[in-house]
Order: structure tokens, then sequence, then C-alpha cells
């Protein structure tokens, strides 16, 4: 079932409802930038064969979300994850969270009190700090964000494909990279851009002792987007959590270790 859910005035939010009479513990997907709902194909063939109920979603500015000028603040983007859960009177939701939409699954725990969520699975979650800085050496140079906004401005199609050739650890075929990259042409330029804004800007750091809920964070050993000490950055910061390296990842584990991913994102959310 596909729908639009209002979020604010002149805002709607594109939701794809898998499976939904079943279970009572649904799966709630936050993509990762500057994709949607689409990246999480090869998990969401499969999970609804389980049981599952599996809702994804796309952010403001993405895939077939509308694409406002204003509000991505992870607080805004938590706001529209938070307005989608109230539509859907979902409960005891797993909120699954890839690269931005970790992010914004933790600041939404943290700004709702975890809310209607009774799990968190972070996958290369863009935090808890994305860029580096004097306190925090994992992340991205700051500057390596702005080349890439300097790039969106100019030449977007070869910033996608650049960004692309350091997604995956593994070889993909060429119609699959097109395919992928493709999913970024449905994005908007400006949501892009501001999306990155946020990822360069943004410190969850003390969002991570609100979460209370059980926390599985999946990384790639070999991730060059959110280096694998984000990972266990995580796992110390958010109490009880647990870490599962997928060591021949990089930032797109979802595809680089499919069948492996699948099993354990499975596992945790049955």
């Amino acid at each position: 079932m596909q729908m639009y859910i209002a979020v604010e005035k002149g805002v709607r939010i594109f939701v794809h409802d898998l499976n939904p009479g079943a279970g009572s513990h649904p799966a709630v997907f936050i993509h990762g930038w500057p994709v949607n709902h689409r990246m999480f194909e090869y998990q969401l063939n499969v999970l609804p064969h389980y049981g599952l109920r599996c809702i994804a979603l796309d952010l403001r500015g993405f895939g077939r979300s509308d694409k406002p000028w204003h509000g991505y603040s992870y607080d805004r983007l938590a706001d529209d994850v938070h307005a989608v859960l109230e539509s859907l009177q979902v409960e005891n939701a797993a909120l699954v969270g890839f690269s931005i939409g970790g992010a914004v699954a933790i600041r939404y725990m943290a700004r709702y009190g975890g809310s209607r969520v009774a799990k968190l699975a972070l996958a290369a979650a863009a935090a808890p700090v994305f860029t580096s800085r004097p306190d925090y050496p994992y992340g991205l140079p700051a500057s390596q964000v702005d080349d890439l906004i300097r790039q969106t401005y100019r030449d977007r199609p070869k910033m996608l494909a650049g960004f692309g050739e350091m997604f995956f650890h593994r070889s993909v075929s060429r119609d699959f990279f097109n395919w992928f990259q493709g999913l970024g042409f449905e994005a908007s330029s400006h949501g892009i851009i501001q999306g990155l804004i946020s990822l360069r800007d943004e410190d969850l750091r003390g969002d991570l002792e609100q979460i209370r809920v059980p926390t599985v964070i999946f990384h790639g050993v070999h991730d060059r987007v959110v280096p694998f000490p984000s990972g266990q950055a995580l796992q110390q910061g958010i109490a009880g959590s647990r870490l599962f390296p997928f060591a021949d990842s990089g930032h797109g584990l979802f595809y680089d270790e499919m069948d492996t991913f699948n099993a354990a994102l499975l596992g945790f959310l049955k």
C-alpha cells in the first residue's frame, strides 16, 4: 500500500507500507543520503515473507516525497518521522535507519523519547558526528562535504557518480551501479545540498544517552563514508547496544553482504 502523509502545510511524505496486516511490531525504514526508500529493495523483497510489516518512507526532498525549500534539519526530519508514525498509529516499531536515516532515527529517539518505538537498528549510521572535528577525529573532513556541495551546484551527475564509487566495498555490476546512482536523481538538488549541510554541521553525541531501547549497530569495516570507528563510538555511547562488524562491507553493507545483513536484521527484528 502506497500513500502520502501530510507532515505540515504543503509538505507530504511518501510512504510504502508492505504487508500492513502482519504482526504488531512493524519495521520502519529510513533511507540514506542521497537516495530514497527504494535502496531497501533487497530487504523489502525478503522480510515480509517472514511475517513482518515493513514501512518505508522517503525523507522530504528525496524520492517521491514533496521537495520544499525548508525543513532539512535533523529536528524537522525527525518531526516528519513522528508525523508518519502518528498517522499510521504504529506501536512497538523497530526503526531501521541507514546513514543519514540512522542519524534521523537517533534524533527521533531523543526528541520524542522513543515514542512508538521498541527497537532501534542503525546501519552505517552517519552518527554520532559525520564530520571530523578537534574532539571527534573519525568522520570525513568538513572540506570534503563542502566539495560535494560545490559539485552539486555545478555537476550533480559527476558528484553522484563519484560518491557512488565510495559506497560499496565489493564489486557491483554496472547495471546495479547505474540504478543506484539513478536513485539520487529522484531527489531535488536543493534537498541533496541541505542534507549535506545537516550532515556536516549536526552533532548527535548528546542524544545517545537518551536511547533506552534494544539497539543494534551494523557497520562495515571498510566504510569510506562513515568510518568504522564511528560505529564503535555509537556502541560506546548507547547503553546496552550491540555492534555487528561486517568484515567484507563498505558503506553499502545492505548490498555488499546482503544475505548476512538480511539474516542479522531479521534476527533482531523477530
